[in-house]
């Protein structure tokens, strides 16, 4: 009785209706499942459950309450059918470390639901603050990955859009796209957060894959010898590597200098590059005064950088863009000095079982003051700009940098929608101060939707 009232009085959804009381579930469930289109607001779909209160209670406590679930006696194929079940093994699967799992499934528990359709009248059930993109991933990981838009209710809309209740999802999916790292800044649900981060840590490894080769390649260049795969092979072993791309990865992150690994599959060239002392040059007193453990290292005063030997090749890293202000570490390689990063970079991860390669440094202010205004001077930070997608949208972007006299030195659209896009922009500026007056001049320009300082 209650169901015919229903579907007098509301327009029924086709394919929603399930009963579960003349064909229950194997796990005992029994209830009558419908959804149905509402009037007010405008076409807003719902889904009704009816059920006595024996089956409630049975749903809510009994047979088929989720500690059933945890039996060790249960099938493996019956684990499929529950949905949060499924959801937790993907996260398991995408998450790389304990606390990474940890912290992606405290994001599915005791939290607010909102309950939403895809065009064909499917619930999703997620948490309250979902997006577009967990609603996508909920759906399918395929459909997730490849997301580049989404309509909600008919409207074209960002990917960021908190969902409703009731709210109709359609997602638009192109062929080859990818996650965007910005999605992680928004994303709710744990299943998402282990997928894009999962893609996200792919995409570095093959990035730093590429660069670390191409290193090699042009090491071995230079000294004149082969540097293939099959010379490669004995200094992935001597250099503690996993294998060939693992070693390439170690070139491109500055675990291992190229020169090493061209010593490891050459040992004759480092004998060869060895210096030779004549007999009677080197005294005592000439050991004491070159050896830094008697004495500090001296430091240039027109150097932008204290603690590093004066000459000392410095490289700053792409991977934070450290700017003066920032809290920094330097890292040495060999062949390759140091390279400065933020204290708070995750590639510094990479390095902790070499501490020795750290060394202290900081910002060596006054020669900075001294080498402000020269050509080649300045420092780079790079910042993530989502904007319209607007004809006017450059020319607004460039104009908010440079009333803020920063100088735009690259820019890459890494993501792009039909009403928003997403880019990463380099500005040369002064420091970190001066880089957050540019973050702030674009934040109050019309059509940007968001600016952020990148990490990566």
């Amino acid at each position: 009785m209650a169901l015919g009232a229903i579907h007098a009085a509301f327009p029924v959804i086709a394919g929603r209706f399930k009963d579960y009381i003349s064909t229950p579930k194997a796990n005992g469930y029994q209830s009558l499942h419908t959804g149905v289109t509402l009037r007010h607001p405008r076409n807003q779909k719902i889904e009704l459950q009816i059920r006595t209160p024996e089956m409630q209670m049975i749903a809510e406590n009994g047979v088929a309450a989720h500690w059933l679930y945890k039996q060790a006696d249960a099938a493996r194929g019956d684990f499929k059918q529950f949905r949060w079940v499924q959801d937790l093994l993907e996260i398991l699967e995408n998450s790389s470390a304990p606390d990474e799992f940890l912290e992606n499934t405290k994001l599915e528990l005791y939290q607010d639901q909102v309950f939403c359709f895809t065009p064909k009248g499917q619930l999703i059930q997620l948490p309250r603050g979902a997006t577009s993109v967990d609603f996508a991933y909920a759906v399918h990981s395929q459909i997730g990955d490849t997301c580049v838009g989404a309509r909600i209710n008919g409207r074209l809309m960002p990917l960021r859009y908190e969902l409703q209740n009731g709210d109709q999802v359609e997602i638009l999916t192109a062929r080859g796209g990818t996650p965007s790292p910005a999605w992680e800044r928004f994303v709710v649900t744990g299943k998402a957060r282990a997928r894009i981060r999962r893609f996200l840590a792919q995409q570095m490894r093959e990035q730093n894959r590429d660069s670390g080769k191409s290193t090699l390649i042009k090491a071995f260049r230079q000294e004149g010898v082969d540097g293939s795969e099959k010379i490669l092979e004995p200094a992935v072993k001597l250099l503690k590597q996993a294998s060939l791309d693992d070693l390439y990865i170690a070139v491109a992150t500055g675990v291992v200098g190229p020169k090493e690994v061209v010593y490891a599959a050459y040992p004759e060239l480092r004998e060869a590059r060895a210096p030779r002392m004549l007999p009677g040059f080197m005294g005592a007193g000439s050991l004491t005064a070159r050896s830094p453990r008697n004495q500090p290292p001296k430091t240039d005063t027109s150097m932008p950088l204290t603690g590093l030997v004066s000459g000392m090749d410095v490289h700053y890293a792409g991977c934070c863009h450290p700017l003066p202000g920032d809290k920094i570490v330097g890292i040495v390689a060999t062949g390759k000095g140091v390279t400065v990063h933020t204290k708070d970079c995750a590639t510094l991860e990479n390095f902790a079982s070499t501490p020795e390669r750290f060394i202290d440094v900081d910002w060596n202010y006054d020669g900075i003051a001294r080498r402000a205004g020269k050509q080649g001077d300045g420092f780079t930070g790079r910042i993530s700009v989502i904007a319209s997608n607007n004809p006017a949208a450059l020319a607004t972007l460039t104009n908010a940098v440079a009333k803020q006299d920063g100088a735009i030195s690259n820019l890459k659209v890494v993501h792009r929608q039909q009403d928003f896009f997403e880019a990463l922009v380099d500005v040369e500026v002064r420091d970190a101060r001066h880089l957050g007056q540019v973050i702030a001049g674009l934040r109050g320009a019309a059509g940007i939707a968001q600016v952020e300082r990148a990490k990566a």
